[in-house]
């Protein structure tokens, strides 16, 4: 047995041993003119101008066929749809949801401050337009909480409560019922206008925006949204009387008003929402734990909303008890109108806000979806299907929608294979619409708060990413964290834009204070890595090698600069100085501090030269009577006897700029890079650039960084090109330092007796 393992790991060791052997290529030093010198670049030819208008404007089926799937995604999987194995699941995934868009369509009209028979509307038109021009199969368009809210702040801020307390007064049924048209009215026109935003940014190929709310942002923002929905859903739940606040601490106006008010709850919409609250959480927790063996989650939603209409119903709790009720819900569809266009200058920063939100939470749970199920959606034909639903869905009184996240996972997890089971939620809808919506007229209000409350439940949980984010990134938590605040306490508005300022601001930060590293060789190969972060890599002597992993631009080509400088020990203006401490030292030494400037020369030159011809001598004095700088005798000549007089310090020839992580460079940092060419160059230091790419070669070219032809040779193909080359240069300059001078040929001696 023994034997048999020893051979196993024998084998295992030849195995491993194969699979890692190096393979070495005999290559020579690739400068960038000595490699790109060898190479052919491939013609380009540029069809004319005339040809590209013709093919743009040409007509084919098949370009034909691509426009309309790319416009129309449901002409392209609705053809290959398969009955028998997703009829089954769609129709149960449509009947789970569908009875899920109910109640959350009544609670998320009130959050929109606009009658609950509205949010119904809404739940309907724009899922029917989302099956034909979305391209998610598993997300439930419709009434979304935060959405909803925001809708609702905009509504409240333009149509307060007070408006109308005048004549019939804001209790009346003549006062309510004009200030639910006004709010209806506003709610239409931020729809569509934000649906007009959405669908050009589509058209125009703008579905990057997305990238621009981080995950960060994004949670930060739900969790603060949450919060703003928590408190405006607590006056239902105590069934108190309260304003409704709207702008700048909202959220904290609108806390105080319930606790003000919390001697006056009433006690039965108090108890009637605790029991469904109870319940939906209950049923939740049993739905997680049982998700594997259930056929279908229970719907809780719905089973809440038919026992509190008939308890409601039961027991008259409306005129016995004063408990707040959905009220009327008007059977039939109405008929379309066109939204008041006057409002969008008062709206037109909500509607932006609106838009930009509601596509980002519906791309990322739609991105979701489609890698866990294997196709694509398309960033851009979203934002044109959230257009289309919400442009043309505000023409027959709905407000702006979006992807709701409990729906969609109910959506899901139920079965669903493609958008025709929301298709079928829909249809639920409008049989409630059409026939039964007035069997939910006595549902209580505090019903429909506690379902929004237990629905945040996910929300609240993101609370989790703060020791997450603390442990991972201190920039993402700081994201986190200035988005939840000022999204909580400046408006949901106010608080996105603050959001996105600050996460640009994260990212200049980022791109001013990247990484700056000291590069060394790992032994034997031609990998160079951090020497502080293991002890086997080891620098060359006399060879720095710098790396930063950012582009150099205006913002950080100072900074950059000066870490070159910390980072390496070498800065030219100290070995400068110290030259010229040391030349002064040694002009003491020879007795010549009194002297002009100019014999300190003659004497070194002199000392080095040991007399010449006449002719030679007189030229270099009329050089030496010339007026010279401390400078310009530091480059002019530094015999060797003035090293002594030099502090000790690094002995660096060649300093090594790594650009391999550097994506760009900018005019400004073109300047620093030619600065530090010319300082490091003035005291004697070669600087070699490695492994730029096209771009920062494209760049540098541009930017007239290769005015002096001799400046290519600077530039190598990799790091390791760039060590051998010094090292070449260093073995050569040694070489000519150590060669006998060449022996002048003289004339023979005469003999005398000739």
């Amino acid at each position: 047995m023994n034997n048999f393992q020893d051979t196993m790991d024998h084998t295992q060791e030849n195995e491993i041993l194969i699979a890692t052997q190096t393979y070495c290529v005999e290559r020579p030093i690739y400068s960038y003119p000595a490699l790109h010198g060898k190479l052919h670049k491939k013609d380009k030819v540029s069809d004319p101008i005339g040809d590209k208008i013709k093919r743009a404007l040409s007509c084919t089926p098949k370009k034909i066929r691509n426009i309309i799937y790319m416009f129309l995604p449901i002409c392209k999987w609705l053809p290959a749809y398969k009955p028998r194995e997703y009829v089954f699941g769609d129709f149960v995934s449509g009947i789970s949801t569908g009875v899920l868009h109910l109640p959350q369509g009544l609670a998320f009209a009130m959050l929109a401050a606009v009658p609950p028979v509205f949010g119904l509307y809404s739940s309907f038109y724009p899922v029917i337009l989302y099956c034909f021009f979305g391209t998610s199969r598993h997300v439930s368009i419709g009434p979304f909480a935060v959405i909803s809210l925001m809708i609702g702040g905009v509504a409240v801020r333009l149509v307060p409560d007070d408006m109308y307390v005048g004549g019939g007064g804001a209790n009346s049924t003549n006062g309510t019922e004009e200030r639910d048209a006004m709010r209806v009215k506003v709610a239409m026109s931020v729809t569509l206008l934000s649906g007009i935003i959405q669908f050009c940014l589509g058209v125009l190929r703008f579905g990057f925006v997305a990238i621009y709310l981080t995950e960060p942002l994004v949670r930060g923002f739900t969790t603060a949204a949450a919060v703003h929905v928590f408190t405006s859903m607590l006056k239902y739940l105590f069934g108190v009387k309260t304003k409704r606040h709207s702008g700048p601490f909202s959220v904290v106006y609108s806390t105080l008003a319930v606790i003000a008010n919390v001697k006056k709850l009433n006690i039965c919409s108090l108890v009637v929402g605790l029991m469904c609250f109870a319940l939906l959480l209950g049923g939740k927790e049993f739905n997680e734990r049982f998700k594997n063996k259930l056929p279908a989650p229970i719907p809780l939603e719905i089973v809440a909303v038919i026992i509190g209409t008939g308890i409601s119903a039961g027991f008259n709790l409306e005129e016995s008890y004063k408990v707040d009720v959905v009220g009327s819900l008007p059977l039939g569809l109405l008929a379309p109108a066109t939204p008041d266009s006057s409002l969008f200058h008062l709206v037109y920063v909500d509607a932006i806000a609106i838009a930009i939100v509601g596509f980002s939470v519906t791309i990322s749970m739609a991105k979701i979806f489609a890698v866990k199920h294997g196709y694509q959606v398309d960033g851009n034909q979203e934002l044109i299907a959230l257009g289309i639903c919400n442009s043309i869905g505000s023409l027959f009184q709905t407000f702006s929608i979006s992807c709701s996240l409990s729906r969609s996972l109910v959506q899901e997890s139920t079965g669903g294979n493609t958008q025709l089971a929301g298709c079928l939620a829909s249809l639920l809808i409008l049989l409630v619409i059409l026939a039964i919506g007035f069997l939910f007229e006595s549902l209580p209000q505090a019903v429909l708060s506690a379902i929004v409350i237990v629905n945040l439940k996910g929300m609240f949980m993101q609370f989790s990413d703060l020791p997450f984010f603390w442990r991972t990134s201190k920039i993402e938590l700081t994201i986190w964290l200035t988005t939840f605040v000022s999204s909580l306490f400046l408006g949901l508005d106010y608080g996105l834009i603050t959001a996105v300022i600050i996460a640009l601001m994260t990212v200049i930060y980022r791109t001013q204070s990247p990484t700056y590293t000291v590069l060394g060789q790992l032994p034997n190969t031609d990998v160079y890595i951090d020497i502080d972060a293991y002890e086997e890599v080891k620098e060359h002597a006399g060879i720095k090698i710098f790396q930063i992993n950012a582009p150099i631009y205006y913002a950080n080509s100072d900074l950059y600069n000066n870490a070159l400088r910390r980072k390496t020990g070498v800065n030219p203006a100290l070995i400068m100085a110290a030259r010229r401490k040391a030349l002064k030292k040694h002009a003491k030494e020879l007795g010549t501090q009194g002297k002009p400037k100019s014999s300190v020369v003659k004497v070194d030159e002199d000392a080095e030269t040991g007399g010449e011809e006449e002719a030679k001598q007189e030229e270099q004095n009329e050089e030496n009577a010339k007026p010279m700088t401390i400078d310009s005798l530091v480059q002019k000549t530094f015999p060797a006897e003035l090293e002594r007089f030099l502090p000790p310090g690094p002995n660096v020839h060649t300093m090594i700029l790594d650009f391999s992580q550097v994506n760009f460079i900018d005019s400004v940092g073109v300047k620093t890079v030619s600065g530090i060419l010319k300082e490091y160059g003035d005291v004697g230091i070669y600087v070699y650039l490695a492994a730029c790419s096209a771009q920062v070669v494209n760049d540098l070219t541009r930017n007239r960084f290769f005015e002096n032809p001799c400046v290519k040779e600077l530039l190598f193909h990799s790091i390791h090109d760039a060590v051998l080359g010094a090292k070449v240069r260093e073995a050569l300059a040694q070489q000519e330092a150590l060669a006998p001078p060449p022996e002048e040929d003289s004339e023979p001696i005469a003999d005398p007796e000739e």
